[in-house]
C-alpha cells in the first residue's frame, strides 16, 4: 500500500500546530500570573543601579545579579551585665514551659528572665511542650543548657529542677503578657509571689507586635539579654540546621550560594483570611502564587533557590515550583539519617525550631504570613546583621524601588532589637 505524501505533510503540519498551541497556552498562563501583580521583574527600579541607602541601612550585593542585599554593619549590644546589681538571696522559684515553637520560646524566655530577676527568684530550667498531649521534651533536647546558665550568671540564678520538698501542685499559676512590664509585675505578680513563695509562669500574647517603645524601663536590659543572649541550639540540632543551610547554598551555585527562606505554611493559610482589609488593603498572608509573582517582580531570577517552612510538600505550592524550580521543603534537603528523629510528626517542635533558625540565616527572608514567627525571626536577623527581610505587597503601578518591600521593622528601625543593639 503506497503512502500518500499529502497525508504525511498534513500530519506534520498538524503536529507542529499542536506544539505551538501548547507553548502559547503555557506562556499565556504564566503571563496571566505575572499580570496579577503590577510590573515585571525587569521593571524594578534602583537608584543609580543600587538599592537606595537609608542611613547605611541597605546596600545591593555586588557579588551576584539580582536584588540581593548585603549584610549590614555590625551592631553592638546596648546592654551590659556589669550594670546589674548583685543577685539577692533567692526568695523562691519561678517555673515555666516553652511552647508552640522557637518564635514563642524567645519571648517566653525573655519574660521569665525579667520576672525572675525582678522578684529575686531562682529560675527553673523549663521543659518544652508541643501542641499535642504528651509531646514533651527536656530543655537540653533542643537548647544548650550550659550556654543558657552561663549567660544568666550574675543576673538570675538557674536551677535544673525544683527541690524535692516543693510540690508542683502548690505552685501558684500566674499569667503575664508578652513583653511584661515592671508595673505589671508589681501589681499582678509580686503580691502572689510574696504570698505563695513559688509560681508557675505562663506568657500570653495580646499582640505579636515587636516594635520598640519610646519609654525606657529598668527591665529593658534584662529583657534584651533574655531575648538575644541566652538561647543557642544544642550541638546535634545545630548540626542539622547547618547541614541543611549548606545544602541550600550548594544548590544555589547560580546565585553565588545565596537562597531565600519563605515562611509559607498551607495549614495556616487555610485558616486565615488573606484578603485585604482596611483602606490600605493590607493583607496578613499571601499564598504560593502571590509569593512567586512577588519574587519575580522584585527581580529574583527563576534559578533562585527557595526554602519553604511548609512541613511536607503540598499541591497548592506547585505554582511556586513551576516558576522557581529550585524550591525545597525540609524533607528534600534534610540528611537522610536525621529524618526519623527530626521529621517524626507535622507538629514537631524540632521542625519548628529548624524553620526558625534557617529563616534567621537565609540571605533573604520573606514572611508570607504575619505574626510572631515573622516578628522574632526579624529580631534575630537584625541582631545578626541580616536585615534582608522583604514583605510581600501589592504595589500599584509597574515599578517600585526595592526599599518599598523592606520590612518596616528594618526600614524604620522600629523593632525591639534596635533597642538592644546599637
Amino acid at each position: 500500500m503506497g503512502v500518500d505524501l499529502r497525508q504525511v505533510v498534513a500530519g506534520i503540519l498538524t503536529l507542529t500546530m499542536f506544539v505551538m498551541l501548547g507553548q502559547m497556552i503555557k506562556r499565556d498562563h504564566l503571563d496571566s500570573l505575572q499580570e496579577k501583580l503590577p510590573g515585571e521583574a525587569q521593571d524594578t527600579q534602583f537608584d543609580n543601579g543600587n538599592v537606595i541607602k537609608k542611613d547605611g541601612l541597605v546596600k545591593l550585593s555586588k557579588r551576584s545579579k539580582g536584588p540581593w542585599i548585603e549584610d549590614s554593619q555590625e551592631l553592638k549590644q546596648c546592654w551590659s551585665t556589669t550594670a546589674f546589681h548583685e543577685i539577692e538571696r533567692s526568695r523562691g522559684y519561678v517555673t515555666f514551659s516553652l511552647t508552640n515553637g522557637a518564635e514563642y520560646h524567645v519571648s517566653q524566655i525573655a519574660d521569665a528572665v525579667v520576672v525572675a530577676r525582678y522578684l529575686a527568684a531562682t529560675l527553673v530550667l523549663p521543659d518544652i511542650r508541643g501542641s499535642k498531649p504528651g509531646d514533651e521534651r527536656n530543655f537540653e533536647d533542643i537548647y544548650d543548657v550550659e550556654k543558657f546558665v552561663k549567660s544568666l550568671d550574675g543576673v538570675v540564678k538557674v536551677a535544673k529542677e525544683l527541690p524535692n520538698e516543693i510540690s508542683i501542685r502548690n505552685l501558684a499559676a500566674v499569667k503575664v503578657p508578652n513583653r511584661v512590664t515592671e508595673d505589671h509585675i508589681v501589681e499582678n505578680v509580686e503580691p502572689i509571689f510574696k504570698s505563695k513563695g513559688n509560681i508557675r509562669l505562663a506568657t500570653y500574647f495580646p499582640t505579636v507586635n515587636m516594635r520598640k517603645t519610646a519609654q525606657k524601663s529598668s527591665v529593658d536590659s534584662v529583657a534584651c539579654l533574655g531575648m538575644f543572649g541566652t538561647l543557642e541550639l544544642q550541638p546535634e540540632v545545630n548540626e542539622v540546621v547547618d547541614s541543611m543551610v549548606e545544602r541550600l547554598r550548594t544548590l544555589s551555585r547560580k546565585s553565588d550560594g545565596q537562597f531565600i527562606a519563605v515562611d509559607l505554611r498551607v495549614e495556616i493559610l487555610e485558616n486565615k483570611n488573606c484578603h485585604g482589609s482596611g483602606s490600605t488593603g493590607a493583607k496578613s498572608c499571601y499564598n504560593a502564587q502571590e509569593i512567586a509573582l512577588f519574587l519575580r517582580k522584585a527581580g529574583f531570577d527563576t534559578d533562585t533557590t527557595i526554602y519553604l517552612t511548609q512541613s511536607r510538600w503540598d499541591n497548592s505550592v506547585i505554582v511556586l515550583k513551576d516558576i522557581f524550580p529550585r524550591t525545597y521543603t525540609k524533607e528534600s534537603i534534610m540528611p537522610e539519617e536525621k529524618k526519623g528523629k527530626f521529621l517524626e510528626s507535622e507538629d514537631s517542635e524540632l521542625e519548628k525550631v529548624i524553620d526558625f533558625y534557617i529563616c534567621s540565616q537565609s540571605d533573604v527572608f520573606v514572611p508570607a504570613i504575619s505574626g510572631l514567627f515573622y516578628a522574632n525571626v526579624a529580631g534575630k536577623r537584625i541582631a545578626s546583621r541580616k536585615p534582608q527581610i522583604l514583605v510581600p505587597a501589592d504595589i500599584p503601578g509597574t515599578s517600585a524601588p526595592i526599599t518599598n518591600y523592606l520590612s518596616p521593622y528594618v526600614a524604620k528601625k522600629n523593632h525591639l532589637a534596635y533597642s538592644c543593639f546599637c
